[in-house]
């Protein structure tokens, strides 16, 4: 899907794209392409003589890799966009080409995007853009726009964690914590400790795209005072995603203790019961015994004072050790 972005009275308007010749009717700020066609890059290169890297979205993780300037002006930056999804959270890679100085080429001040699915943070920022006169003013606001709505995404998404494990606390300091309940909790944690991680290496992300924006000199004197303030809030973000580990690795110590405590109260029955069963097997053991006097042999009621014997010597340290409370869960 080929999308087109045009500037309008302030407001950002879509158009989405079908053929070469309605591409050459617009004059966009941003050109959007979710998971394009060969034929779509071919417009693309044939009407702006842009030509979209076949390692457009690999996964490199080295900064020169994915944060450049190419010697016809371009820059290029590759960064990662939140997906905060309840069943499978992931992120999205993104690839930005942005021509600045190049004034032959008609992609000069138009920014491309590049990506496989769709990514909610564009969805945002196409909304406010419509609703909010004067919010962008080129194609460099498009880009740290977006970075600030990810960063905006991935604050939401802390709080939809903070909320979740204020659940998840409820229910381990509630009385009684079953091991049913304790395995249930510690799927929940390990769900949040996961898109706390990958908000974490998100914000980091965009840290380093922001940086380098800042770096490479193309921001104006405003939209450079803009990018420290994204800045900054990822800072904020970064400090309550440690936050947000302390709290999961407590809850997560939390729920094992209490594992380990009923583990242990069963532990305790049966180191209970095998106490208690000492005294009668003492009493059997003696009575097993094969020598020829002995007294209770000629009883007639031997073989019951016998059995009473070991009944009592089990009833008696069970009632002792209930007494105790060593019985009790």
């Amino acid at each position: 899907m080929l999308n087109i972005f045009t500037l309008a009275n302030g407001r950002l308007f879509q158009e989405e794209i079908e053929s070469l010749e309605e591409l050459s009717r617009f004059q966009p700020i941003w050109v959007d392409l979710e998971s394009p066609t060969p034929e779509e890059k071919r417009w693309v290169k044939q009407y702006y003589g842009l030509s979209i890297p076949e390692d457009a979205m690999d996964e490199d993780i080295e900064e020169s890799a994915r944060f450049y300037e190419e010697d016809n002006g371009e820059l290029h930056i590759r960064s990662d966009f939140l997906i905060a999804d309840d069943e499978e959270p992931g992120s999205v890679r993104v690839a930005f080409i942005l021509n600045q100085m190049n004034e032959s080429l008609r992609s000069r001040g138009v920014l491309f995007s590049i990506h496989d699915e769709d990514v909610p943070v564009f969805r945002l920022l196409r909304l406010r853009a419509r609703r909010s006169p004067g919010l962008i003013e080129d194609a460099k606001d498009v880009l740290l726009r977006l970075f600030d709505g990810d960063a905006e995404y991935s604050a939401d998404a802390l709080e939809g964690i903070y909320d979740e494990l204020e659940k998840v606390s409820k229910q381990v300091l509630s009385d009684e914590v079953t091991d049913a309940l304790a395995g249930e909790v510690l799927g929940e944690i390990a769900r949040q400790e996961d898109l706390n991680g990958r908000i974490r290496r998100n914000v980091m992300d965009t840290r380093r795209a922001v940086s380098f924006m800042m770096r490479s000199r193309m921001l104006s004197a405003g939209q450079f005072e803009e990018a420290r303030q994204i800045l900054r809030d990822i800072e904020s973000l970064d400090n309550h995603t440690a936050f947000l580990f302390d709290k999961i690795n407590f809850l997560m110590d939390a729920t094992v203790g209490f594992i380990n405590i009923n583990q242990n109260r069963i532990i305790k029955i049966f180191s209970v019961a095998s106490v208690a069963l000492l005294p009668p097997t003492l009493v059997a053991s003696v009575y097993g015994m094969n020598f020829q006097f002995m007294p209770e042999f000629q009883w007639r009621a031997g073989y019951p004072f016998a059995l009473a014997l070991m009944a009592a010597s089990a009833l008696v340290p069970m009632w002792y050790f209930r007494r105790r409370g060593w019985l009790s869960f």
